[in-house]
């Protein structure tokens, strides 16, 4: 038995929270548990998870700490308190996979796969220039691209509107031809009239998949939105665990999930997800617009599950302002990205080593980073 003895946590540029877990052997695991502009809410829930349920307890008793610090609670679920739990569930994983000498995929049942591929933001917020971007990150040796579809867009708006996300996408897939996948997301900015209208303007120009077509508490409206297109539909990164997911699978409505391994209660619930996801006939696709420990997790999932076809990753997105992915690593050559696919990290534990010296540095910085708050031209509150 291996006792957790400390915990640290890291507010950390550009808006990612990091997590050091040490255990009475010395062993340290990381963790990345985060909410993009709730740090603070979250950085507090980790504190109390670790005061009240895993200070002094065994380390390698991950799912019994998973099930713990979920059912533990009168009040379950949601943004906060599952990106805890993830956070912590990925630094277990990491102590255990290192005291063991193994990468946690083999944990999991050994790998599917020995890389796999991954896409590329591009255009931003508010989507622009987006094909000679596009043309460049193609060149640059990426296979798959990710774009916003549009910017503030009114619950009913007008052709224009329509028209410009239209344009664009063209535009990108007259730009990089037909080998490349383009991810086109709808960022929860679209409401369910204007979702039917969109999935049908952009068809012809085959994305490789819409994401997030409508608000995940609007899932009730996919099957009618998935009657418009013959595009994969794509969802999860803001559902938390694998009811949530049960609704999506049930109706038949989604073709990708994208839970995230920072949001969705970490490696142990998002295996879970996937292999539920499996039995549907439904890809993986997980969410990381986050940082190296968010992305590794993801990658030691990605290689255990058959199902997972491409990974999300944020060098140079838009978000990361001042620090990337790599700043973090001692050994940035783990992400090194080779014809639009990354090698599964095989070193033990998560397979990356985080720059302990460079986070310190990185933690007296200030860090306040909050999305934007949007305003439609009547003065109300728009969908970022």
């Amino acid at each position: 038995m291996s006792k957790i003895v400390d915990y640290e946590l890291f507010d950390v540029p550009p808006r990612w929270l990091f997590l050091r877990v040490e255990t009475a052997d010395g062993t340290v695991g990381w963790g990345e548990p985060v909410v993009e502009g709730r740090s603070k809410t979250v950085r507090t829930a980790v504190e109390e998870l670790f005061d009240t349920y895993l200070l002094g307890e065994d380390a390698g008793r991950i799912e019994d700490h998973w099930q713990t610090m979920y059912r533990g609670g009168f009040y379950r679920g949601g943004p906060v308190l599952m990106s805890a739990i993830a956070g912590v569930d990925q630094a277990l994983w990491d102590i255990k996979g290192k005291q063991i000498g193994l990468p946690v995929h083999e944990l999991l049942g050994g790998p599917a796969r020995e890389r796999i591929r991954v896409y590329q933001w591009i255009g931003g917020d508010r989507p622009s220039d987006v094909a000679e971007q596009a043309r460049k990150q193609v060149e640059s040796g990426f296979t798959a691209l990710k774009m916003n579809a549009t910017e503030e867009i009114e619950r009913v708006d007008d052709p224009a509107t329509i028209d410009a996300a239209e344009t664009r996408l063209r535009e990108v897939r007259e730009a990089v031809g037909d080998e490349v996948g383009i991810g086109v997301d709808f960022h929860g900015r679209v409401s369910k009239p204007m979702a039917k209208r969109l999935v049908e303007a952009l068809e012809p120009y085959d994305p490789m998949f819409v994401e997030e077509p409508v608000l995940s508490g609007h899932n009730d409206a996919l099957p009618k939105i998935a009657e418009h297109t013959t595009t994969p539909i794509a969802t999860g990164e803001r559902m938390y665990s694998r009811w949530d997911f049960k609704e999506v699978f049930e109706d038949g409505a989604v073709d990708v999930i994208q839970p995230d391994l920072s949001h969705a209660g970490g490696i142990t619930e998002v295996k879970k997800i996937a292999s539920m996801a499996e039995a549907y006939d439904v890809a993986m696709a997980p969410h990381c617009p986050l940082g190296p420990i968010a992305l590794a997790s993801c990658l030691q999932v990605d290689a255990a599950s058959p199902n997972a076809f491409i990974q999300e990753q944020s060098l140079d997105i838009h978000y990361n302002e001042g620090s990337d992915v790599l700043d973090y690593l001692a050994d940035p050559s783990v992400f090194d990205y080779e014809g639009g696919y990354v090698q599964i990290p095989d070193a033990p534990g998560l397979g990356i080593e985080i720059d302990e010296e460079h986070v310190r540095a990185q933690a007296e910085k200030d860090v306040d980073w909050h999305n934007p708050v949007w305003r439609h031209a009547d003065g109300s509150v728009a969908e970022w």
